[in-house]
């Protein structure tokens, strides 16, 4: 690393999430619902959230073509996010289509065939890669889609041992498998291979109930989570919607973390937000390497986790991902 402070680096994709108006149906029949167009996308969420935190945080994307790509700078930028690490790109810009259940989570509609974000080069990421850079975040659709994939994997291996690596498997079924993952060059077998090429080298990894269900491995979490920990990283996070997170280390037992009761508008973005708080976290404390990782104890671990869970329950009081500042941060743990 070169001299100077380190920063976070997120590396993924940017997308447009579409969100429906409540109430807003429109027409005779109400037939025309209304639509928001919001920033989005893991990549984007995460360091948004880590620049309203106040961490030095350069997000790495490929910014396609179309009317929003210029909001989605805009809406980094305005977060603190430096946004040097943006790649011009001449492939479209990846939109998601959001309907709400009643509980607020999301279900998606991906309009994403040949879009920026699977377009990565070795050349690219060289370019653009932070010499500062003390933890790298990589993860979602960019991370487990050729031909991106394999460019984000490389640089993941580049980088091992050297920096901090966290990985979000954020596994988006539709995109995954069937006919559209089809159209996208993806299948179950073929994006479990990327996803363990990254685990296996990774040194956070969150990773949620609804991820571990579409791997095959629901049921037992305490049990994935104790596993998860043998196959490389140091830390594992599992999230469990509204149940407690799981935090595992390598020859410990599980631990829980529970999760502050809110009034939830929705959890878009819920888990991006999650990472990027505890992600945050480990860069206040100076933890940019495994060896410091390894050297915090479970009392200070559960600290971080206790504020990123909190950083996330406020990211769900409001429409989309819309994470808290370090201000409102503070202000709702003074409050609890």
């Amino acid at each position: 690393m070169a001299n100077g402070n380190p920063v976070l680096s997120v590396l993924g994709e940017l997308v447009v999430d579409m969100l429906p108006v409540p109430g807003a149906d429109a027409g005779p029949e109400g037939t025309a619902p209304h639509y928001v167009a919001r920033p989005g996308g893991n990549a984007l969420n995460a360091a948004v959230a880590a620049g309203r935190l106040g961490a030095p945080v350069h997000l790495l994307a490929r910014l396609g073509t179309g009317p929003l790509g210029a909001n989605l700078r805009r809406h980094a930028a305005a977060s603190g996010v430096d946004v040097s690490g943006f790649v011009p790109a001449d492939e479209p810009v990846s939109l998601a289509v959001i309907g709400l259940g009643p509980d607020g989570s999301p279900d998606y509609g991906f309009h994403v065939q040949g879009a920026a974000d699977w377009q990565w080069t070795d050349e690219e990421l060289a370019t653009v890669l932070p010499d500062r850079t003390g933890i790298v975040h990589v993860g979602s659709i960019s991370s487990w889609t050729a031909p991106g994939s394999d460019a984000i994997a490389r640089l993941v291996e580049r980088l091992h041992g050297d920096v901090l690596i966290s990985v979000d498997p954020n596994i988006r079924p539709m995109l995954a498998e069937g006919p559209v993952g089809a159209a996208l060059g993806n299948d179950r077998e073929g994006v479990r291979a990327r996803l363990d090429r990254l685990i296996a080298l990774a040194d956070v990894v969150k990773v949620s109930a609804e991820d571990l269900d579409w791997l095959g491995l629901s049921g037992d979490l305490d049990g994935t989570a104790r596993q998860w920990v043998t196959r490389g990283p140091a830390l594992v996070l599992v999230t469990d919607g509204g149940a407690p997170l799981r935090v595992a280390r390598p020859g410990s037992g599980v631990l829980r973390q529970e999760i502050p009761e809110v009034e939830v508008v929705d959890t878009v973005g819920a888990g991006d937000s999650l990472a990027a708080g505890f992600l945050t976290g480990l860069l206040d404390a100076g933890v940019t390497g495994r060896p410091a990782l390894e050297a915090l104890s479970d009392d200070r671990v559960m600290e971080l986790v206790d504020d990123a869970v909190l950083v996330a329950a406020l990211n769900c009081t409001r429409v989309g991902a819309d994470p808290p500042t370090r201000a409102e941060l503070t202000a709702a743990r003074s409050a609890r």
